[in-house]
C-alpha cells in the first residue's frame, strides 16, 4: 500500500501543470479582467480539474460554453478508510468474525484516469469516468483465506503474521453529476459531485509477512463480487475535499455466510 501511494504521488507531481499565467476572462458585461497567478491542473484538456491562486481581490466569474469533452486525467484521488457493515452494523456477526480487522490500517485508495462528459453551463456538468479502486483489509487473526474454495473460507495458522492483508482491486466507472460555485478572489470554488458508481473486479489478493515464510502473495477472486454497484459523494473547496462511498450489493458472492456484508468507505479526496 505504501509503495502504491508513493507511486500515486509521483504521478500527481508529473500530472500537475504548474504555470504562471495571465488570464483574460470576459464577464457577462464583456468587461475583460486580467489576473495573474498559479494554476494546477489534474490532467489534459480545458475541462480538467484544477486549483488556482491569483493575486487579485476581484471576484472572477468564468463563463464556459456548453459542450462535450473528453480527456486523460489523474484526478479524484481518494485515500481513506474502508469499513465493513454486517447487516447495517459495524460489529461483525459470529460467522464473519474471521474477517476481524484493524480499522486504522484498513484503507481505500483509488483514482480516475479518463473521463467523458457534457457541460451544460459554468456551474453544472455530467461525466462518466474510468479508473481504479483498491480496498485493503488488514486482518487481525493469523489465518489464511483459501483460494479456489466453493465458499469464502479460511484456515487457522500456527504462525504469527506481522502483516495479513486481504484486498480487492476494481475497475471503477462513476457517473457523476457535478456542481461548482463561482470562483472566489483566489480563483477557487466550492464543488459538489455525486452519483452512482459501478465496479468490475480485477483481482483479489492475500499478502502475508511472517518470520517463518517471509513475504507471500496469493491471487484469486476470493468470491469478491464480480460487479459491484454503489453511490458516492464528494465535496470540497480548492484542492482538497472529502468523499464517501457505499455499495449496495454484498462484498462477496456465492458465499451464503457472507450475505449482508457490505463495504462503506470515506476519507479525503484530491483534485476533483
Amino acid at each position: 500500500m505504501k509503495r502504491l501511494i508513493f507511486t500515486a504521488m509521483l504521478c500527481i507531481a508529473a500530472s500537475y501543470g504548474f504555470a504562471q499565467t495571465t488570464d483574460s476572462t470576459k464577464t457577462t458585461t464583456d468587461t475583460v479582467v486580467t489576473k495573474k497567478g498559479l494554476k494546477i491542473r489534474f490532467g489534459l484538456g480545458n475541462d480538467a480539474p484544477y486549483v488556482s491562486t491569483y493575486d487579485t481581490t476581484t471576484t472572477i466569474t468564468h463563463s464556459k460554453a456548453p459542450g462535450f469533452s473528453f480527456g486523460i486525467t489523474f484526478s479524484r484521488i481518494d485515500l481513506g478508510f474502508a469499513t465493513l457493515l454486517d447487516h447495517g452494523s459495524f460489529t461483525l456477526s459470529p460467522k464473519n468474525q474471521f474477517l476481524s480487522y484493524r480499522q486504522a490500517k484498513t484503507a481505500n485508495f483509488g483514482f480516475d484516469v479518463v473521463q467523458f462528459g457534457y457541460r451544460f453551463n459554468s456551474a453544472f456538468k455530467i461525466y462518466v469516468a474510468g479508473g481504479f479502486d483498491w480496498t485493503n483489509i488488514r486482518l487481525r487473526k493469523d489465518i489464511t483465506i483459501q483460494r479456489n474454495a466453493p465458499v469464502l473460507t479460511y484456515t487457522q495458522d500456527s504462525i504469527h503474521y506481522s502483516k495479513n492483508r486481504f484486498s480487492s482491486s476494481y475497475l471503477r466507472i462513476p457517473l457523476a453529476f457535478y456542481y461548482r460555485s463561482h470562483e472566489d478572489s483566489r480563483g477557487n470554488y466550492f464543488r459538489l459531485v455525486a452519483g452512482p458508481e459501478f465496479g468490475i473486479l480485477l483481482n483479489g489478493r492475500v499478502k502475508q509477512i511472517s518470520e517463518e515464510n517471509g513475504k507471500q502473495k496469493f491471487d484469486d477472486d476470493y468470491h469478491f463480487a464480480k460487479l459491484r454497484k454503489g453511490i458516492f459523494i464528494r465535496m470540497g473547496y480548492g484542492i482538497m475535499g472529502i468523499y464517501a462511498k457505499y455499495y449496495f450489493n454484498d462484498m462477496f458472492e456465492n458465499s451464503p455466510d457472507q450475505q449482508g456484508l457490505k463495504n462503506f468507505s470515506f476519507g479525503l479526496t484530491l483534485g476533483f
